[in-house]
């Protein structure tokens, strides 16, 4: 083997190791308009304004855009588990990523 082949495969190994480790739930744009029209039940545990009605509820408002979609995201592919997850996962199971990242996008916008 020579250096130039080991050259390469160390650099698409790299690649290759790079793109697999970039977020694993790919997050379209969010439009925080739309998104606030597909809140009303999100709204009764998580307030309103995004602050929760309960301290066992997490508050919404702020929290960073990919972390809310890849939240929700793993509700509703199953890998997100504990008391909750049952419940998310129905109240998001006919939301699809479009409607996730809008979601995300008006929490996000919220200060």
């Amino acid at each position: 083997m020579t250096l130039l082949n080991i050259s390469r495969i160390l650099t698409t190994a790299i690649v290759l190791t790079v793109g697999l480790s970039s977020h694993a739930n790919a997050m379209p744009k969010g439009d925080a308009t739309k998104g606030e029209l597909k809140t009303p039940s999100c709204r009764f545990c998580h307030g309103s304004n995004g602050i929760a009605s309960q301290p066992s509820y997490p508050n919404l408002a702020g929290q960073q855009q990919q972390y809310l979609y890849d939240a929700m995201a793993a509700y509703t592919n199953g890998t997100r588990t504990g008391p909750m997850a049952t419940m998310m996962k129905g109240q998001l199971q006919n939301l699809n990523s479009q409607d996730l990242a809008d979601i995300a996008a008006y929490y996000s916008a919220m200060k």
